[in-house]
């Protein structure tokens, strides 16, 4: 009989494309990820894998089977589902990530509600960016990540996920208070064309938005500093190191000598709730995405729609 595990291996070798992209997304050693693929090819009796230059492809068995796998893992996810469904209570684990600022904002609601409503149910929670929290629903590592995009940019979502909307965030630029744009009502991108900025690091989807969003703008941006947290940002603006954008989604405290002024043009964030299609009937899920919403409808932007 196949061992499940070795066809989850087998599954993420030809979702991921490598020995090593395979071991980082199950969390094992690339050793332990060659171990179990040659377990699998003494399973079936034949090859799996090639060598292709300094890396591995599936060969046609192996493909052949990673497609079963594929189908395999998701009726087994259906499985679950279903169990679950026909309970119809909610009651076991399930395990939520998301965005820093989200999970500021949304989480602490979200638990209190689901600790309320479902005293059997246990929320484990953690911080992923986006493309890491759909990475991490795709692997199974967790059931529901909560993720964002930007009205001009948006974030892929594979097939196989479904979504939830949940809010729309309109963010601020923040500034020092004593800079010459503070007490104006609104201010336009256009206008921090000579500014420094400080920003998300190089490689995080917001990031890779604040570089495509200035330069439409005509502006080649001087990244002056770049910091994960946003109350690492704004103590930098209270410092006089430059201007970034704040969202308002678990914005928290603003230090002394920051002063947030409204973008004239519509720019919002869209947070949505993505989890497993194949999961959809589980009560669990749907509880979370119930008090998601209702924690994010406190917070909402009713302009947030382009």
């Amino acid at each position: 009989m196949l061992n499940l595990e070795r066809l989850r291996t087998l599954d993420a070798l030809a979702r991921l494309g490598s020995v090593s992209g395979a071991a980082e997304g199950l969390h094992v050693t690339t050793s332990a990820v060659s171990q179990q693929m040659a377990k699998l090819e003494r399973e079936v009796g034949q090859q799996l894998l090639a060598r292709n230059g300094r890396g591995v492809r599936l060969t046609d068995a192996g493909q052949l089977l990673a497609d079963h796998a594929a189908r395999i893992l998701s009726q087994v996810e259906l499985a679950q589902s279903d169990i679950e469904a026909q309970r119809g209570e909610v009651v076991g684990e399930i395990r939520l990530g998301a965005f820093p600022t989200a999970a500021r904002g949304l989480f602490p609601a979200t638990l209190l509600a689901l600790r309320a409503a479902h005293p059997e149910l246990r929320a484990r929670t953690r911080e992923l960016e986006p493309e890491d929290g759909i990475r991490a629903v795709l692997r199974g590592d967790i059931d529901l990540a909560v993720v964002l995009d930007w009205s001009n940019k948006r974030l892929p979502v594979p097939g196989g996920l479904a979504r939830a909307h949940l809010l729309d965030d309109a963010p601020d630029i923040a500034m020092p208070a004593g800079h010459p744009l503070a007490e104006r009502d609104t201010v336009d991108l256009e206008d921090f064309a000579e500014d420094d900025w400080v920003s998300w690091p190089e490689g995080e989807f917001c990031y890779d938005w604040l570089m495509f969003t200035l330069r439409s703008k005509g502006i080649e941006p001087r990244i002056a500093h770049l910091a994960g947290e946003h109350h690492t940002q704004l103590s930098l603006i209270a410092a006089g190191m430059g201007v970034c954008v704040a969202p308002r989604l678990g914005r928290g405290p603003v230090p002394d000598g920051v002063r947030l002024v409204p973008v004239r043009q519509k720019m919002r964030r869209h947070v949505h709730a993505v989890w497993r299609a194949d999961a959809d009937r589980r009560p669990s899920i749907r509880a979370a995405v119930a008090a998601l919403r209702e924690a994010g409808r406190e917070l909402d932007d009713p302009l947030g729609d382009e």
